[in-house]
């Protein structure tokens, strides 16, 4: 064996029954010299110098494996197989693995993989990230990497954004693996013990981050802190629990910007519930105490740190109000907390933008992906403060088993690459804190998408009112409409509007997310309008309608400023993909949340008395403006969670229960 194979970690005597890396994925020397790679993967002809040069050396090799029958085909690899697991992932051995995977695809799922796919797998299995613009086959790239490391030995988990997507892509997929000999499953949420563990077993497992994390947490609870001693127990058979992974070989994480930077902010905190009569009566108290407070006066809101902060008269109050109280409330520190997380969950978390409730539950809203977080609650009382403010039925307080951050979790794999239409924004920090490079991937056609003028409005009802005009004239156009709203509320209330103007629409948001796939389905038809919140802004393919592409393609109105560039540039992405043609509008209001947190109140002033005459680059400058601040805000809190490495002290903290 040599030492390019020994790279490439299995499950074994080698690298033991759980590998993992443990300690720094990359040194602090490298992270030293963080600004020069960073230089350096700006000399894009470098890069792709090399990866042409790669693709043309799979090219030649194709040919021959065409003309290969059933038999020959099979031996050729099994030879492939022996070779990857002897030598690893050599360009050579790639080049060839590749043009008999292709093969695969095109026998299989009768498709025929373009070059930037080619170039992307190639990426990823050289534990990098590769920026593919949307609509360029992320789904297949990711595919041709995780079999080629899968043919080599390797447990591979594949990350996608959420259980729809994980399960869709292990169906989708499930011909082209068994076809190799391959097997491959989803584990999504709910599933139970044993089923878990049978997709896990599989060689390629589809599956979400927070499943998965919550997985490694479990698994943790019944593994020794010494490795080879566990090791050695889990080969003789000798462990009585038995574990869910296979240890953390290889990851390619999809949509890699919204898993690793976006969702980065909290840690994952693996809970088991328990039922305190008196901490229920304790949070019960804490909500009355925090009505009896004035906003101003007694505590003021800090929405952007999604927090209350109580003044020193606000203290004081507190201090009066729980004198006779139980002697828990005589304790200041946690008097405090506790009115100020009940402060938060009345004043700060919103419902239908923050939270659903749902059959007399409340459901987490995830911030980035719109979708319900299932299984989720926020933790220190914040979940039981919004049940009680909700009507609902109190849910057991969680006590922390274990955690631990997507920043510490993901450099443990010995393996890790990943791909995504928006990374570029983000390779500094994508680099110092997993060790992970950015390279692009070129564009199999040139872009047709059309950017036009942005326009902003003094409030939601008069943006509703002109949206509702605006749409109107789209659809007797033909042409299919998506427009993307901030929240639940907003897409709602859109919604309202469009029907007082006769206008048939869909609405996609959490609230509809099972129908997801359905709407989709057809929001690329002649004429359909489709409202939606960020659901509809990541895996999902809006297919043209026959017609569609000749009236202009899909045209989009986003009426949301978001928290990061990149997740306007997903939206973005929906249409006009493959050379499409296809356009792209913003229209926002003042009351955008972010136009209000953010921009400083001289600024909110001048740009609502000349909100209607403002140039559209002053608008889209202002909007980057507030963007920017954002992203250095979130970045600061991701810095903050990495140092702080165990801090328990968020307000939005996800947590799972553990039984």
């Amino acid at each position: 064996m040599t030492s390019t194979a020994h790279k490439l970690p299995t499950p074994g005597l080698l690298w033991g029954a759980y590998p993992e890396r443990r300690g720094k994925k990359h040194s602090s020397k490298k992270q030293a010299f963080a600004w020069v790679l960073t230089l350096l993967d700006r000399v894009e002809t470098l890069e792709k110098n090399k990866a042409q040069r790669f693709v043309a050396q799979m090219h030649l090799q194709e040919a021959a494996i065409q003309a290969l029958d059933a038999v020959q085909f099979k031996l050729e690899l099994q030879k492939l197989q022996m070779a990857l697991r002897r030598d690893g992932f050599t360009n050579s051995l790639l080049s060839r693995a590749f043009a008999l995977l292709n093969q695969v695809f095109t026998r299989a799922l009768a498709v025929q993989l373009y070059d930037p796919q080619i170039i992307a797998a190639h990426h990823i299995l050289n534990n990098r990230l590769a920026e593919m613009a949307t609509g360029e086959g992320k789904t297949y790239a990711v595919a041709l990497a995780a079999a080629t490391a899968a043919l080599a030995g390797m447990p591979v988990h594949v990350i996608t954004a959420n259980d729809y997507l994980a399960q869709r892509d292990a169906d989708l997929l499930r011909v082209f693996y068994s076809a190799l000999g391959i097997s491959v499953d989803a584990a999504v949420h709910g599933q139970e013990t044993g089923r878990r563990q049978a997709a896990y077993a599989c060689d390629v497992t589809y599956c979400t981050a927070k499943e998965l994390v919550f997985d490694y947490l479990r698994d943790g609870l019944f593994r020794s802190h010494d490795p080879l001693r566990r090791s050695a127990e889990q080969i003789s058979g000798a462990t009585t629990q038995p574990l869910l992974l296979r240890g953390l070989c290889m990851a390619i994480v999809d949509e890699a910007d919204s898993i690793l930077i976006d969702e980065a902010r909290v840690p994952l905190i693996l809970s088991r519930g328990a039922e305190n009569g008196q901490e229920q009566q304790y949070i019960d108290q804490s909500l009355d105490l925090a009505r009896g407070l004035i906003e101003g006066d007694d505590y003021r809101l800090d929405k952007n740190a999604m927090r209350a902060i109580l003044t020193q008269n606000g203290r004081e109050k507190l201090e009066v109000e729980t004198f006779e109280l139980a002697p828990v409330w005589h304790n200041r520190l946690h008097r405090e907390e506790a009115v100020s997380q009940a402060l938060a969950g009345l004043y700060i978390y919103q419902r239908d933008r923050h939270y659903l409730v749902q059959e007399g539950e409340v459901q987490i809203i995830d911030e980035t992906t719109g979708r319900i977080a299932h299984g989720r609650s926020w933790s220190r009382g914040l979940h039981q403060v919004i049940e009680l403010k909700e009507g609902c039925k109190t849910s057991a307080t969680l006590t922390t088993v274990s955690q631990i951050t997507y920043q510490r979790f993901f450099p443990r794999y010995l393996r890790l690459g990943g791909v995504s239409g928006t990374l570029l924004e983000s390779r500094s920090e994508l680099f110092k804190v997993y060790g992970l490079r950015v390279s692009r991937v070129p564009l199999r056609k040139s872009s047709k998408r059309t950017l036009l003028p942005c326009r902003l409005f003094e409030s939601h009802a008069d943006l509703w009112d002109a949206l509702a005009t605006r749409i109107v004239e789209l659809q007797h156009t033909g042409r299919p409409v998506l427009i993307g709203t901030e929240s639940v509320a907003d897409s709602e209330s859109l919604s309202h509007k469009l029907l007082e103007a006769n206008v048939q629409h869909m609405v996609l948001n959490a609230r509809h997310d099972k129908k997801e796939a359905e709407m989709i389905a057809k929001a690329g038809h002649a004429g359909v309008v489709t409202v939606t919140t960020n659901m509809a802004g990541r895996g999902t393919d809006i297919a043209l309608a026959n017609g569609v592409e000749e009236r202009g393609g899909l045209h989009i109105i986003s009426c949301q400023v978001n928290t990061s560039r990149r997740i306007d540039r997903q939206l973005a992405g929906r249409c006009a993909r493959q050379g499409n043609a296809g356009s792209v509008e913003t229209w926002v209001s003042l009351q955008t949340a972010l136009l209000q947190q953010r921009l400083p109140q001289w600024l909110k002033n001048a740009v609502k008395k000349y909100v209607k005459i403002l140039p559209n680059s002053l608008i889209r400058q202002t909007m980057v403006l507030v963007q920017l601040r954002e992203e250095r805000h979130h970045e600061l809190l991701r810095k903050r969670l990495l140092v702080a490495d165990k801090a328990l002290e968020q307000n939005l903290t996800f947590g799972a229960s553990y039984d």
